[in-house]
């Protein structure tokens, strides 16, 4: 299997998962998603995380879902899939991993078990043995400390990175992600990093080595022009655009079910699926929330390419 971590550059967006109005998958709806953001021309995309609201959805609708992505990713050089795993016990967490890699993914995200507050080294007992279970398929491990409660740093992740070199990169969404990153960047062996968290911290990020970010999907464009700007030297423009959308994420951010719904309806105005529907327990954006989707979308209107009926 032909190693595809290093498209995993830029912008890497979680895809959501439109449902219909009584809470049904709209698997035509994700399709739309899956193409829109590929066509994007981000080098590889993820699926499912908190944005897809993993967390709420059926073992068969996952399956479907993911064999979905799978179909548009399959046969292509030009984009690498990442199909996540957040498996609680060990071995349920390896299974799911080698049959993901099995079904055509590129790569795994490895969300660390949290229930129940397992100890350090029971995180990374859990971490090498998934490791082991797909090599050499590349894996990223997510770190979200303020989802989880899970306590990682550079010299232990870098302890397992030595044995286990098919661990290509880390996730990074604390709060700031700053330190760490540049910590895993000078480790032995050193590791690369992808900045998470909705982008909020994305200019000091790159600045101190971060190789892609990781948001959702429903504003992609506006990321990857954040992206360019900074890959190509214009430093100013990427800081400058990234203040124009900061009062937005850092708000929606505040909530993660807030950001969920704040991007499906975004993701609905702009024609990519019908319904803004999550699955309770969720978000219900009051009236004051939805004007400033509103206003999000009318600022940005130069950057949000159009949807196709």
């Amino acid at each position: 299997m032909t190693d595809k971590s290093a498209l995993v550059r830029g912008v890497s967006p979680v895809l959501e998962v439109p449902f219909t109005d009584d809470g049904v998958i709209d698997l035509p709806g994700f399709h739309r998603v899956v193409t829109h953001v590929l066509g994007t021309g981000v080098s590889s995309v993820m699926f499912p995380g908190f944005a897809s609201e993993y967390h709420k959805l059926a073992e068969d609708e996952r399956q479907t879902l993911t064999a979905a992505l799978l179909e548009h990713t399959a046969g292509r050089d030009d984009v690498a899939a990442i199909v996540a795993v957040q498996d609680h016990a060990t071995r349920l967490a390896a299974a799911r991993a080698e049959a993901a890699v099995a079904a055509g993914a590129d790569l795994i995200n490895l969300l660390p078990p949290h229930y129940l507050n397992p100890s350090r080294r029971a995180v990374a007992d859990h971490v090498k043995a998934v490791l082991d279970a797909v090599a050499p398929t590349p894996v990223v491990l997510q770190y979200a400390p303020a989802e989880t409660g899970t306590s990682l740093d550079a010299a232990m992740l870098a302890a397992i990175a030595a044995k286990h070199p098919n661990l290509k990169l880390i996730k990074v969404e604390s709060s700031p992600p700053g330190a760490l990153i540049a910590d895993l960047a000078a480790g032995e062996p050193p590791l690369l990093a992808m900045e998470g968290y909705a982008g909020v911290h994305l200019p000091d990020a790159i600045r101190r080595g971060a190789v892609g970010t990781q948001p959702g999907c429903s504003f992609t464009e506006i990321y990857v022009e954040i992206w360019r700007r900074f890959a190509t030297g214009d430093e100013e423009g990427g800081e400058a655009l990234h203040r124009r959308l900061l009062p937005y994420i850092s708000y929606w951010m505040l909530d993660t079910e807030l950001i969920i719904a704040a991007e499906k309806l975004i993701s609905v105005r702009r024609g990519l699926f019908a319904g803004a529907h999550c699955r309770a327990p969720g978000h219900r954006l009051d009236a004051e929330e939805i004007r400033v989707v509103g206003r999000f979308l009318g600022e940005f209107t130069d950057l949000l390419k159009e949807v196709p009926a």
